[in-house]
C-alpha cells in the first residue's frame, strides 16, 4: 500500500526493478555515479506518503524544474545546498522531520559514521538516497547504459534519454534486477521504454499502384489558313 509504514512508494516505472516495489523505510540506498535523474525519480513517490516531505542535502546543482518534472512537490522540499563538514548532523536532524533525504556527502563516508546514521534512519523510518557509494547500503542502483535523443549534427534540443537501470543489494535483490526506461521522457518524467524508437514514425498504408501510361508520339501543329485574334494554333 502506497505510503504505508514499511515502504516509501516509487513511480510505477521503477517498481519492477526494486525487490519490494518501493523503498524500505529506515534504510540507505546508494545511487552509483550520483545520477541526478535516477535520484529524483526514486524520490518522486514521497508525495504519496502521509507527510510527503523530502530534503536535498549537499546538492547545490540539483535542478528544481527537473525535480518538479519527475513529480516532487517543491512546496514540501527542504534544500540545504552546502552543509560542508556538518552534513551528517544535518541528516540526523532532518531524518526526524521528513520521509526521504537526498544526499551527496562531503567526501568518503567512514563506516562508523554510516553505522551511526543507519541507527538514526531505523529509529525515524526515513529513507536516505545517497548520490554515490555508501557503506552498508541496503540497495545499490545505477544507470548501466544511456542514450540521449533530440540532438542532430551540432544542433537541436534534447527530448529524452533511454537508460537501463540496474538494482543490486542484499536478500531478494542480491542477483540484481534491470529495467529499460525513459529517464526522462519528452515530458520530463520517468516511464517504461517502448519498443518503438522515439524518432521512428509509422508509415502510411500503401495505396493501389498507379498504372504507367505509354509514351504517345507528338501531334503535329498546323498553322491556321488565316490570322485569328487572338492568334492560336489549331490542332487536328
Amino acid at each position: 500500500m502506497a505510503g504505508s509504514r514499511g515502504l516509501v512508494p516509487v513511480p510505477s516505472a521503477l517498481r519492477e526493478v526494486l525487490p519490494d516495489a518501493g523503498l524500505r523505510r529506515g534504510t540507505a540506498v546508494s545511487v552509483a555515479g550520483g545520477d541526478a535523474g535516477l535520484l529524483l525519480a526514486l524520490a518522486a513517490g514521497v508525495k504519496e506518503t502521509e507527510g510527503g516531505w523530502a530534503a536535498a542535502v549537499g546538492l547545490p546543482d540539483l535542478g528544481l524544474a527537473a525535480a518538479e518534472g519527475y513529480g516532487l512537490d517543491l512546496r514540501r522540499l527542504l534544500v540545504v545546498d552546502d552543509p560542508g563538514a556538518h552534513w551528517a548532523e544535518v541528516v540526523s536532524v532532518l531524518a526526524g522531520a521528513v520521509e526521504l533525504i537526498m544526499l551527496r556527502p562531503d567526501g568518503p563516508v567512514p563506516p562508523k559514521l554510516a553505522a551511526r546514521l543507519a541507527a538514526v534512519l531505523r529509529r525515524s523510518g526515513c529513507v536516505l538516497l545517497v548520490a554515490g557509494p555508501w557503506p552498508g547500503a541496503a540497495l545499490r542502483l545505477g544507470v548501466r547504459s544511456g542514450r540521449w535523443f533530440g540532438l542532430g549534427d551540432g544542433h537541436g534540443q534534447l527530448v529524452g534519454r533511454q537508460v537501463e537501470v540496474v538494482a543490486e543489494g542484499r536478500g531478494s535483490a542480491v542477483h540484481g534486477r534491470t529495467a529499460r526506461l525513459w529517464l526522462p521522457d519528452e515530458h520530463g518524467a520517468v516511464r517504461p521504454l517502448q519498443e518503438q524508437p522515439l524518432q521512428e514514425q509509422p508509415q502510411p498504408a500503401a495505396g493501389p499502384a498507379i498504372p504507367v501510361l505509354p509514351v504517345l508520339p507528338a501531334i503535329p501543329v498546323i498553322p491556321a489558313a488565316e490570322p485569328m485574334a487572338p492568334r492560336v494554333a489549331a490542332v487536328v
